[in-house]
C-alpha cells in the first residue's frame, strides 16, 4: 500500500469522524432548542389558561349560585371587570382535600374545604365542578393538565400574647416581608350563658401595626376562661387582607357541623358532630345559637336573620335542623353551642371570600418533565389574592437525535 493510499485513508476516515461528531452536536443544539420550544409553548399556554379562568364568568354567568348545566368555564364575578372572582363559583370547586360522609343524608358524601380548627365548609359532591368537566369545558383535556390555586396576598396571623386580661399578637406579612403601618380592625365575638343557651356579645375597634407590621390588641376579660371568635383584618395601600382565631372551652368533641345540603336554596343542615366526626360516649344534647353576618360593600359585617336560629340537637333523636342562608349574599354564619357548663363555637363561611378561604384545584403536577407557572392578583369579596396556575404538558416531548425521533 502506497503512502498515497494510506493519506487518502486517513483524510477520509478523519473526515467521517468529523460528520459524525459535527452531527451529534448539531443534534443537541437542535434537542435543546425543541424543548426550549416546547417549554416555551407551554409557558404561553399556562398565562392563556389563567386569564381565561379569571377574566371570564363562564356560563350560566352565575353558575356558582345555580344547579344549572354548566357549559363554559370561569370564576369571573358577574357584572365586575378585570380580575374580580366569584366567591361563589369558587366555593363549588372540587377541593384536592379528603371527603367527609354524613351519615344522616343518606350516606352523601361531601366536598370537604379545610379551613383549619373550628372552621367548616362542606358542599355536596354531586354540586361540585370537578377537574375533568373544568378541563374539558376548557378543551385542554388529554392536551395539557393544569392546577389552580388561589391563596391570600397578605396573611394575618393572630396568636394569644397574655390570656388574664386578654392580649392578642397580630403579625400582618406580605409577598415583600412584614407590612408596617397597617391598619387593623377586629371583629370579637364573645360568648357568654344566657337560660341553658350561649348568645354572643360584639367588640370591635381598629389599631395600627408598628414598623416589624405587628399590633396588639387589648380586652379586659380572662382569654383561658371564655370562649370566643376573632376576626382581624389588615388594610395598606389598597391590600386587604384577613384573619381569624377561635378559643373555646368545650372539650367534649365537634360541636355542631354545618352542612350545605343545596346552594341554590342555600339550606344548611346544622348537625351533631357525634354523626359524623367524634369518637366514645356522645354529648347527648346541644343548644346552640346560629347567627349569619352578611359582608358588606364598606366590608363590615351585619347580622341577617335567619331560620331556626336558636334550637336544640339530641344525639339519637334529633340529629339535625336546618336554616336557609341568603343566596348570592357572602359573608359567614357562626354556632355558639352549649352543653352544660361547656361552650364551643362553629364558624362557616358563606362563599369563600368573606373568611379569606384558601382554594387548591386541579390535578397534580408531580412526575412531569417541565411544567410553567403563571400568577395574577385578584380580589374577592374584596380581600386580596394571587392566583396561581402550574400547568405542563401531557402528550410528551419528541426530541430529534442523530438516527431520527425517539
Amino acid at each position: 500500500m502506497t503512502g498515497v493510499t494510506i493519506d487518502h485513508m486517513v483524510a477520509t476516515m478523519t473526515f467521517i469522524a468529523a460528520i459524525i461528531l459535527f452531527t451529534g452536536l448539531f443534534a443537541q443544539t437542535m434537542e435543546a432548542a425543541i424543548m426550549y420550544q416546547q417549554n416555551r409553548h407551554i409557558a404561553i399556554k399556562a398565562g392563556d389558561l389563567l386569564d381565561s379562568i379569571l377574566l371570564t364568568p363562564g356560563y350560566p354567568y352565575n353558575w356558582g349560585e345555580t344547579n344549572e348545566t354548566l357549559s363554559c368555564f370561569g370564576l369571573q364575578q358577574p357584572g365586575a371587570a378585570g380580575y374580580t372572582l366569584s366567591s361563589f363559583a369558587l366555593m363549588r370547586l372540587m377541593s384536592l382535600s379528603e371527603r367527609v360522609e354524613y351519615p344522616r343524608d343518606s350516606g352523601k358524601w361531601y366536598n370537604n374545604i379545610t379551613l383549619g380548627t373550628n372552621g367548616f365548609l362542606f358542599l355536596p359532591v354531586s354540586d361540585s365542578i370537578d377537574y375533568d368537566t373544568a378541563s374539558r369545558l376548557m378543551g385542554v383535556n388529554g392536551t395539557y393538565g393544569f392546577q389552580l390555586s388561589i391563596v391570600p396576598i397578605v396573611e394575618v396571623s393572630i396568636s394569644e400574647y397574655q390570656l388574664d386580661p386578654l392580649v392578642l399578637r397580630v403579625e400582618v406579612s406580605g409577598p415583600g416581608g412584614s407590612l408596617g403601618g397597617a391598619t387593623l380592625g377586629y371583629y370579637l365575638y364573645r360568648s357568654y350563658k344566657t337560660g341553658q343557651y350561649a348568645s354572643l356579645e360584639l367588640l370591635t375597634g381598629t389599631v395600627q401595626t408598628d414598623s416589624a407590621g405587628i399590633g396588639y390588641l387589648n380586652f379586659t376579660f380572662d382569654g383561658e376562661t371564655e370562649t370566643y371568635t376573632i376576626m382581624v383584618y389588615a388594610n395598606l395601600g389598597g391590600l386587604i387582607g384577613l384573619g381569624r382565631h377561635t378559643h373555646r372551652t368545650f372539650t367534649q368533641g365537634a360541636g355542631v357541623m354545618p352542612f350545605v345540603v343545596d346552594h341554590v336554596e342555600g339550606k344548611v343542615y346544622l348537625a351533631h358532630s357525634w354523626d359524623v366526626s367524634d369518637q366514645g360516649t356522645p354529648v347527648p344534647d346541644y343548644k346552640y345559637n346560629a347567627t349569619f353576618f352578611m359582608l358588606t360593600e364598606d366590608f363590615e359585617f351585619q347580622v341577617w336573620p335567619i331560620a331556626n336560629s336558636t334550637g336544640g340537637l339530641n344525639y339519637g333523636s334529633k340529629n339535625y335542623e336546618i336554616t336557609k342562608l341568603p343566596v348570592g349574599y357572602p359573608g359567614f354564619m357562626l354556632v355558639t353551642y352549649r352543653s352544660g357548663n361547656d361552650i364551643g363555637m362553629t364558624i362557616m363561611p358563606w362563599g369563600i371570600g368573606s373568611l379569606a378561604v384558601s382554594t387548591l384545584f386541579g390535578d397534580n403536577p408531580f412526575g412531569n418533565v417541565w411544567a410553567s407557572t403563571d400568577l395574577r392578583q385578584v380580589s374577592i369579596d374584596q380581600l386580596s389574592y394571587q392566583a396561581k396556575i402550574t400547568c405542563w404538558s401531557l402528550q410528551g416531548y419528541q426530541i430529534m437525535n442523530p438516527t431520527g425521533w425517539f
